[in-house]
């Protein structure tokens, strides 16, 4: 079972932090946690950790003078007086138990990314259920444009930055505010951005209800000391201003909003808009595709404009986005096919990207779908069938199970065969990229998709 959310509160965990002076992460390779390491080190700690593999995070974490164990092992917490966890570890990982054993305080992720952001001026939290690494990196790009030194933690790695943190000054904190767990209601934004509400991590929300009270409690957070920022064609999202007596700024294309989208176009794989707020109106020229994006850009220019960015700085910035990591990544290549890799493992985040990916190739796409946990799969099946066959071809890898373990019948194999329209599914990486390299033809377009391991395939076809 996985260790739930703590919700302490910044205060407390200033005073459990008192006089502390090594602090250890427990899942340290993943992107949050690492960048949270990152900061930790900064500050003067010494700081250690310890996940189940070795990786590029955590190679670059050990160069950066980090201690980092891999596996899990009690003794690894010798000479630490703290520790933060993430909420994937489970309640007997050794470094938990002996923690709580010796008195140490034990601190979840979200409570100590809370703590650490109330030492910032502006703190512009990017939440929702899709969009957020993007708009985090979009809003990023416009700081650094603007030279506003900000610090900046992102789930997904940025090439300006070279990576996906980067500390700055006490200004501007950007960050992502994730809702699992209701870990955002940890967080402290004065600029709380909302881009849409669906139904999604049903191991822990309920229905749909619960999710919306939820966004509703996260910005509440910006009364009396910032503004909501919220996406206006989504109806569950516009809802929410209804009865908040905080500031509210909104953005959107259909419906009428402060900030707003207009003229928009599609070439060659990319899309421009006029970007209008007031009597600003600026040509926006994005080089990613689909109408998504521009809503991720919209949320993020209104971020910007909120904290004083000129506009020069946010057109500048937005056009210098090349895209993220795994956000319709191009990998490369093989025989006249080209190979994309995105981050897509809800249906309307599959549907958004197969969109996009029609306007760049006028040739068949085979979308390789890796679903991510068992009961994201039951729970919205209906959705990734209808979201699939938007796909020439679908081709589905097995489950990644992340922190379950299949106790709801679920598999690949299921989907594929409601998904029909010729999908297909293969039990392993090596023969869904045989027959990949055996089918598709010069003109084609591979996507891979998922949040687990999936990216691994891109190497097998480029080979």
């Amino acid at each position: 079972m996985a260790v739930a959310n703590t919700h302490f509160g910044a205060d407390k965990i200033a005073r459990m932090l008192a006089g502390k002076q090594a602090v250890y992460f427990l899942g340290i390779g993943g992107i949050t946690m690492s960048s949270l390491a990152h900061i930790t080190k900064n500050a003067g700690y010494k700081v250690g950790g310890s996940d189940r593999a070795r990786s590029a995070l955590t190679d670059r974490l050990k160069a950066e003078g980090i201690e980092i164990f891999e596996g899990h092992r009690a003794g690894q917490l010798d000479g630490y007086d703290a520790l933060v966890y993430t909420v994937a570890v489970r309640e007997d990982t050794p470094e938990l138990v002996c923690a709580r054993a010796r008195g140490i305080p034990v601190i979840s992720r979200a409570d100590y990314l809370g703590y650490l952001m109330c030492g910032y001026t502006r703190r512009i939290g990017i939440a929702g259920m899709h969009g957020k690494s993007t708009t985090t990196s979009m809003a990023a790009e416009i700081f650094l444009a603007a030279d506003a030194d900000p610090t900046i933690i992102s789930g997904a790695e940025l090439s300006s930055i070279g990576g996906a943190y980067r500390v700055g000054g006490q200004e501007n904190f950007i960050f992502e505010a994730c809702e699992y767990m209701d870990s955002f209601l940890d967080f402290y934004p004065t600029v709380a951005v909302v881009l849409n509400i669906e139904l999604d991590h049903v191991d822990y929300f309920r229905d749909l209800a619960q999710i919306r009270r939820s966004f509703r409690a996260y910005i509440e957070k910006t009364k009396g000391c910032g503004c909501a920022v919220l996406n206006a064609d989504d109806d569950a999202v516009y809802r929410m201003a209804e009865g908040f007596d905080g500031s509210v700024l909104t953005f959107g294309i259909r419906r009428a909003a402060d900030v707003m989208a207009e003229n928009i176009e599609t070439a060659a794989g990319a899309v421009s808009f006029d970007l209008c707020h007031g009597s600003m109106r600026k040509r926006v020229r994005l080089s990613v595709p689909g109408e998504h994006n521009v809503y991720d850009a919209l949320a993020a220019a209104t971020s910007a404009i909120l904290c004083g960015i000129p506009s020069g700085d946010i057109v500048r910035g937005l056009e210098r986005f090349g895209g993220a990591r795994r956000r319709m990544e191009y990998k490369g290549e093989r025989a006249g096919v080209r190979i994309y890799d995105d981050y897509a493992h809800h249906p309307t985040e599959i549907a958004a990207t197969l969109t996009a990916a029609r306007s760049m190739t006028a040739g068949r796409i085979f979308c390789v779908y890796q679903p991510h946990t068992y009961s994201r799969t039951k729970g919205l099946f209906d959705g990734f069938v209808s979201s699939l066959r938007l796909a020439d071809q679908a081709v589905l890898a097995d489950i990644y199970p992340a922190r379950e373990t299949d106790t709801l019948g679920m598999s690949s194999a299921l989907l594929a065969a409601q998904i029909g329209n010729g999908a297909l599914y293969f039990e392993s990486f090596e023969k869904i990229a045989a027959y990949l390299l055996k089918t598709a033809k010069p003109g084609d377009l591979i996507l891979t998709m998922g949040a687990g391991d999936i990216t691994r395939l891109s190497d097998l076809l480029l080979v």
